[in-house]
């Protein structure tokens, strides 16, 4: 973990391409504002867990669908790698 000291109208650059900038500082909080591409992702860290969480009961709720469908070799093969990307995830 990199660790800084900031000043208000500091900034942070990551990978050429997204600037963090510190724009107030208060007693127990900083506020930040960050320039990044669209493509880039940027989420306080509640909203991903959120996010993660809600993307795993999803995947859970597909195998539950898939495991009901009459087994085939490839429906079978499909839950069998849906079981092993959630058990990867919950690691």
């Amino acid at each position: 973990m990199l660790i800084l000291t900031r000043k208000v109208n500091q900034k942070l650059i990551i990978n050429d391409n997204i600037e963090v900038v510190i724009l107030e500082s208060y007693k127990n909080s900083v506020k930040i504002g960050v320039n990044a591409p669209n493509n880039v992702q940027i989420y306080r860290e509640e909203v991903y867990n959120e996010i993660k969480k809600s993307n795993k009961q999803s995947i859970i709720s597909n195998i539950d669908e898939i495991s009901k469908l009459k087994p085939s070799q490839s429906v079978s093969q499909a839950f069998d790698l849906m079981k092993k990307i959630n058990k990867n995830e919950s690691n």
